[in-house]
């Protein structure tokens, strides 16, 4: 058989890391173009990571640069599978001992959408890109996060098609709702988790609890879950009892917090640091209850107001530790601080949002084929994985003598002053000259600007991407 050729390499740790992927790539123009599209992504940039800008040319102008039309054909047209490369990025995390899945994380489930102009793209159409907070034309993608708190990265994402690209439109065979591509991702995880990507439970908001989709396939994949509920979403009870969660929330006994009544403190502990005394209980409503296989669990901060933007309604399988059905359940047994915890996890996956949407250039592709878009979120996946996998690696030495791969280019906007030198594996430092700063001169800071100067220090907020979902 003939050897290989040998690829150029990308200097530092970032061709240790490529290296891994080289046998699921048929040609050396392959290999390549995920080094630089990987190069590209890590970057620092001043504009939209489009692939002019991967390959360090100018807008519009530089289309038809050599660089640029061979990322393009290595985006859209060259045979390769971004299903195996993504399985690939996925056993190297399981390898990697700091940051491998184990039972105590959770596997969130959400979507996440973006302006994008046109109907001719691949799952482009009118929609609610909850970025935006508002109906416009752009692409949703339902994505799954692993997360245990201390780290976070993404597993799998489907991109949502429209109705309209269907020719029956919604009644066409192929249209899936939102929900349903989530409910496939469900039905990955569960294999996943076969394949050592454990889980204490699935968590997802209250945009999926209104789907029968959703939570059947959550059964047949024999998942534990903790969904959010919209606290007025109404239910079938006698006429008496409570209908809505709220309701349910609002019949619990409470008269202050030496008198909690129905309700028990929860401590919740956050990443700066500090903690917060919360109020759990177990309501009833409808089939709810604590002895039933399915529980309404209500979590607040004040249980006498139950502010909206600081109570949540969850509805989980996960057995109450004194229910009948407990010893025998396939799930463990959690209790109310347990339940607490894990959507407590739920907002790091707006973590990873911030991350590689802003540095990583999630939504700057110019591409219109579902392939093309498909392969471009997998390698910006690899990009993100790769900086955790120099995160948790030993720091090493700086390669000070690396010649410049772009002497001659322009200036992107400008001079600039010029920052100091690195010094460290994540340093400040980026580029030492006013030309466009390339990773492949100073390979070891390009995961700087992911992290800034450390991990993140406090807890990620609530879901302010939209109004259409209700806070909790």
């Amino acid at each position: 058989m003939t050897a290989r050729r040998p690829c150029p390499p990308a200097l530092g740790p970032l061709e240790d890391y490529a290296a891994r992927f080289d046998d699921l790539f048929f040609s050396l123009a392959q290999r390549r173009g995920f080094r630089e599209y990987l190069t590209g992504l890590l970057a620092p940039r001043e504009r939209n990571k489009t692939i002019t800008c991967l390959a360090g040319a100018e807008p519009v102008a530089g289309a038809g640069m050599p660089g640029v039309q061979r990322l393009q054909f290595f985006l859209s047209e060259s045979p390769w599978e971004a299903n195996q490369v993504n399985d690939r990025r996925l056993d190297l995390l399981r390898e990697q001992h700091a940051a491998a899945p184990h039972e105590g994380g959770v596997i969130v489930i959400d979507d996440s959408g973006d302006r994008k102009d046109g109907t001719a793209t691949a799952h482009v159409g009118r929609q609610w890109p909850g970025r935006l907070g508002k109906t416009d034309n752009g692409i949703v993608t339902v994505t799954t996060v692993w997360t245990d708190g201390r780290v976070y990265y993404p597993l799998r994402a489907t991109p949502y098609t429209p109705a309209h690209h269907f020719a029956r439109g919604r009644s066409d065979p192929a249209f899936r709702t939102k929900p349903q591509p989530a409910a496939a991702l469900a039905a990955l995880a569960a294999r996943g988790k076969e394949a050592g990507f454990g889980c204490r439970a699935v968590v997802a908001d209250c945009a999926y609890s209104v789907s029968d989709d959703w939570y059947l396939a959550l059964r047949e994949a024999g998942l534990p879950y903790v969904v959010a509920l919209k606290p007025h979403r109404g239910t079938w009870a006698r006429a008496d009892q409570p209908h809505t969660p709220i309701a349910a929330a609002h019949a619990l006994t409470w008269r202050d917090a030496k008198h909690p009544g129905d309700w028990t403190p929860v401590e919740r502990h956050f990443r700066d640091g500090h903690t917060e005394t919360w109020w759990a209980a177990d309501a009833r409503l409808g089939g709810y209850s604590p002895d039933s296989p399915c529980r309404l669990v209500v979590a607040t901060i004040d249980p006498a107001s139950l502010p909206e933007k600081a109570t949540w309604y969850l509805d989980t399988n996960l057995p109450h530790p004194h229910a009948p059905h407990a010893a025998t359940s396939a799930h463990p047994a959690a209790d109310l601080a347990e339940i607490v915890r894990l959507y407590g996890l739920r907002p790091w996956i707006e973590q990873s949002y911030k991350q590689v949407k802003d540095e990583l250039g999630w939504a700057d592709f110019q591409v219109r084929s579902a392939r093309a878009i498909r392969r471009h979120q997998t390698l910006v996946n690899c990009a993100f994985s790769f900086c955790w996998d120099q995160w948790f690696a030993p720091p090493g030495p700086l390669d000070a003598t690396a010649p410049d791969p772009c002497p001659d280019q322009r200036p992107e906007r400008g001079p600039r002053p010029t920052p100091p030198a690195p010094t460290a594996l994540l340093a400040q430092g980026l580029t030492g000259h006013t030309f466009l700063a390339h990773p492949r001169r100073h390979p070891q800071p390009v995961v700087a600007s992911l992290d800034g100067q450390g991990p993140t220090l406090r807890a990620p907020g609530p879901d302010r991407r939209g109004h259409h979902r209700t806070r909790h």
